[in-house]
């Protein structure tokens, strides 16, 4: 097992990262401290669930405590009030008190869920995150939490930082490939936006990297979360250079919002909102090696860089302006200046943005 730190004080908390964990949910939840009087909600999904639960249960039995659980659909559609509410319903029901926690069983759309949850009820209890999905080694660490609004991603939300995150890799062997292709691209974009050599390497290596070679998804995911890590304890409520974080983003949730939270997976959304990020610093000057080295790194992976046709500029545009990150009518961009390095550029005029959008729908020669 390899642990990091996020270091916030009193609020610091432990990644344990290493095979074979979630029989080890129990033991670790006695020794953080959770009281065995007060009840734990475990919030998982309709496939997680089956393959997981009983494992994480029978733990937390063996050290003497009392569950409940709630079960979601699988999928992003379930990042919603609805399902926020029902959960709420679940936990008064199930006689959780101020001591108990919330135990986020699967991946990053139940992390932000059962997390909202969590810092919801009696205005905030303990919860612990226990990722299922590569995906999720981003959303379980740095305390974003949130559910979806039709109109916007996220836009529901709070910051609450986890107690523990607790990363069983034995979980990844159960994935379809289309989800490991869409978290890995949530770790190829740490490196792109921070760490150059650390893109080299993952391009080395993606081959072993999609078919979960132990040794080296272990690594990158160690190191993918070390790099968020880091960028988190310098600025945990984004006020600065936290915002890095969502290269991509900007455009990738608008994608998601105009599909309806599912047509593409969060990562593949993510991949090609980091083409149009590259695409769009070509356009205000950058060298037009950041946008081919960017496709070429997104391409070893089998991401997704070209938006089709269906979807309009009105649409996105209109997503984007209920973003979190639209100020005043303009929308800011986590920009590339170069692999492995980026900025945070406000103000950008909606009419570069439709010029992109456009280009992004021509493929691999936009120009």
């Amino acid at each position: 097992m390899r642990t990091l730190k996020v270091d916030l004080g009193d609020r610091s908390y432990p990644i344990h990262i290493g095979p074979g964990l979630l029989p080890e949910v129990g033991r670790l939840c006695r020794e953080a401290g959770f009281p065995l009087q007060s009840p734990l909600l475990i919030v998982t999904d309709s496939e997680v669930g089956p393959l997981y639960l009983d494992r994480v249960a029978s733990s937390l039995a063996d050290e003497g405590f009392r569950t409940v659980v709630h079960t979601i659909p699988s999928g992003e559609a379930s990042k919603s009030l609805e399902n926020f509410e029902a959960i709420m319903t679940t936990a008064i029901t199930g006689g959780l008190d101020r001591s108990s926690a919330v135990l986020a069983l699967g991946g990053g759309v139940v992390g932000d869920l059962a997390g909202f949850v969590a810092a919801s009820y009696m205005r905030g209890i303990a919860f612990v995150q226990l990722p299922t999905t590569v995906l999720a080694h981003d959303s379980s660490v740095g305390g974003k939490v949130a559910i979806n609004h039709p109109l916007a991603k996220n836009m529901i939300g709070a910051f609450h930082q986890p107690k523990m995150v607790v990363y069983d890799l034995d979980a990844l062997k159960t994935l379809p490939k289309r989800q490991i292709l869409s978290g890995l691209a949530e770790v190829v974009k740490q490196g792109l936006m921070i760490d150059p050599e650390f893109v080299t390497w993952l391009e080395e290596h993606a081959e072993g990297l999609v078919a979960l070679r132990p040794d080296l998804i272990g690594e990158a995911l160690e190191h993918s979360c070390a790099i968020k890590v880091g960028v988190v304890t310098q600025d945990e409520r984004e006020f600065g250079i936290r915002a890095i974080l969502n290269l991509g983003h900007t455009l990738g949730h608008a994608i998601e919002a105009v599909g309806g939270y599912g047509t593409f997976l969060h990562g593949e959304a993510i991949s090609i909102g980091m083409a149009g990020s590259a695409l769009l610093a070509v356009k205000l000057g950058r060298d037009r090696a950041i946008y081919t080295d960017t496709i070429r790194v997104l391409k070893a992976f089998g991401l997704p860089t070209v938006l089709p046709d269906r979807y309009s500029e009105d649409e996105l545009i209109e997503a984007m302006m209920h973003d979190k990150k639209f100020k005043q009518g303009k929308v800011t961009f986590i920009l590339p200046e170069s692999i492995g390095s980026v900025s945070i550029v406000e103000g950008i005029e909606e009419s570069a943005v439709r010029e992109v959008i456009g280009q992004l729908k021509k493929g691999d020669s936009p120009w």
